[in-house]
C-alpha cells in the first residue's frame, strides 16, 4: 500500500532501492544511504532502511524528483568509522550520488563528515545525536534529529521533579554517543541536585552485563539513565531485572519501538524512555503514517522507521527546490526545509541543526509506549 501524502514534501516518493547502472546513472536521482544492516545496531539501520524505502515509494509514485526516478544506494556501515567511511568512497566515486544520508552511530558521522566536505556531497543524518556534530563547521552537513544536549535539557527536570530522583547510575555504550548522552544528563541532573554515583560503559555487542550491574546495585541509585539501542539494551534492562534492581530506569536510544519492547519482553514494562517520535503520538500526521507504515511492514514505526522516513523526504524536497542536482543548489534546498513530519515540522539553523519537531517522554505500559510529556526542540541559542 502506497504511503500517505503530506504535501510537496511526500508527494516527491519513490519505489524500492536498487542500484542502476552507471549507464542510466544520468536518467535517475541517487542518494546514498549508509547504515549499520549487520553488528549488534543492525535492528536499528534495518529500520531506517524500511522507512526510507516508504518515503521513497511515495516519491517516484508521484513522478519522482525533476522527472527523474529516484533510487537509494544503500551501504552497510556497520556503525564503524573506517567501513562508513569506505562506503562513502564506493557511493561518492562508483555510483556518482548527489547526496548522502547517514551513518548512524555519531562517532561513523563525524568519521565520514569530512569525507563528504572534501567531495563536496550534502549529509543529512536523521540519527547521530552527538551534540557537537553541527559545532564542526562544515557547510556539507545537516542533521535532521535531536541531539543529547537537547533531550537533556527537555526531560532532566521531569526526572528529578516528577519522578523523585535524588541519585542517579549511568550505563552507556562506549562510544561518542553514549559518552556525549552521558555528559549532557550529568550536567543537567547535577544542576537540579542529583548526585551521580555509579558510570559504567559497555562494548557494542555486549550480552553480559551483570559485573557491571553488581557494581551498581551496591550504590542503591533512585534511578538508572541508559543510553543503549535495540539489542544492547533488551538484554541489559533483562539482566536489571533478573538483578531486582528496584531503580526506576530511564533509556535514551530505540526504548519505544516494537522490537526493544518484544526483546525485552516483561523487563521492558515500567520503563521510561526519551524519544524524537513515538507510534502513539495522536496528530493527523502521524496516524497517516503509522497506518502506511504498518500496511507495508506489519509493525508500528519507532524512532528509526520515522528517522529514515524523515531523512529521504527531507533531502528529495531539497533537490526539488534546489531544481539542480548541484551541490550549492541542494544545500540552499536544504536551508530552506520547512517539512511537516509525523512529529512536527523541521527546519534548519545556519549551522545544519534541526528545530521545531516534538520529543516525548513515554512510559511503557502493556507493551505500548504511553507519551507521559511532550517537548519542542526550540532553536538552540
Amino acid at each position: 500500500m502506497k504511503a500517505a501524502s503530506y504535501g510537496l514534501l511526500l508527494a516527491l516518493a519513490a519505489s524500492p532501492a536498487v542500484v542502476a547502472s552507471p549507464a542510466v546513472a544520468e536518467d535517475e536521482i541517487r542518494i546514498g544511504l549508509i547504515q549499520p544492516l549487520t553488528g549488534s545496531v543492525a535492528y536499528n539501520g534495518k529500520s531506517v532502511v524500511d522507512g526510507a524505502k516508504l518515503a521513497l515509494a511515495d516519491i517516484n509514485a508521484a513522478g519522482g524528483v525533476l522527472g527523474k526516478p529516484v533510487r537509494l544506494v544503500i551501504e552497510d556501515g556497520q556503525c564503524k568509522p573506517a567501513n562508513s567511511v569506505n562506503a562513502v568512497e564506493k557511493l561518492v566515486q562508483r555510483d556518482k550520488v548527489v547526496a548522502l544520508i547517514g551513518a548512524f552511530c555519531s562517532s561513523a558521522t563525524a568519521a565520514i563528515m569530512p569525507v563528504a566536505q572534501k567531495y563536496q556531497v550534502p549529509l543529512l543524518t536523521g540519527v547521530s545525536s552527538k551534540a557537537d556534530l553541527t559545532e564542526q563547521n562544515n557547510a556539507y552537513f545537516y542533521r535532521a534529529a535531536e541531539t543529547d544536549a537537547l533531550l537533556a535539557t527537555a526531560f532532566s527536570s521531569i526526572l528529578a521533579n516528577s519522578l523523585k530522583l535524588k541519585t542517579v547510575a549511568y550505563i552507556a555504550v562506549n562510544d561518542d554517543w553514549g559518552r556525549g548522552a552521558v555528559a549532557e544528563f550529568d550536567r543537567d541532573l547535577t544542576a537540579l541536585g542529583v548526585k551521580t554515583v555509579a558510570t559504567e560503559y559497555f562494548d557494542h555487542g555486549a550480552t553480559d552485563f551483570y559485573t557491571l550491574l553488581t557494581k551498581i546495585r551496591a550504590t542503591r541509585p533512585d534511578g538508572i539513565v541508559v543510553a543503549a539501542e535495540t539489542q544492547d539494551g533488551s538484554i541489559l534492562v533483562k539482566q536489571i531485572k533478573e538483578l531486582g534492581l528496584s531503580a526506576k530506569v530511564f533509556g535514551v536510544g530505540s526504548w519505544a519501538t516494537a522490537d526493544f519492547i518484544d526483546l525485552a519482553g516483561e523487563a521492558a514494562e515500567g520503563l521510561y524512555a526519551a524519544v524524537p517520535y513515538v507510534s502513539t503520538l495522536e496528530t493527523p500526521r502521524n496516524t497517516a503514517f503509522v497506518k502506511a507504515y504498518e500496511a507495508q511492514y506489519g509493525a508500528k514505526p519507532g524512532k528509526y522507521g520515522a528517522a529514515g522516513y524523515n531523512a529521504v523526504n527531507i533531502m528529495a524536497a531539497a533537490i526539488a527546490r534546489a531544481g539542480s542536482t548541484e551541490a550549492p543548489a541542494i544545500l540552499a534546498g536544504l536551508k530552506q526545509t520547512d517539512y511537516a513530519a509525523p512529529n512536527g515540522t523541521y527546519k534548519f539553523t545556519d549551522k545544519g541543526q534541526a528545530y521545531g519537531f516534538e520529543t516525548a517522554l513515554v512510559k511503557i505500559e502493556g507493551k505500548s509506549p504511553k507519551v507521559i510529556a511532550t517537548a519542542p526542540v526550540d532553536a538552540p541559542h
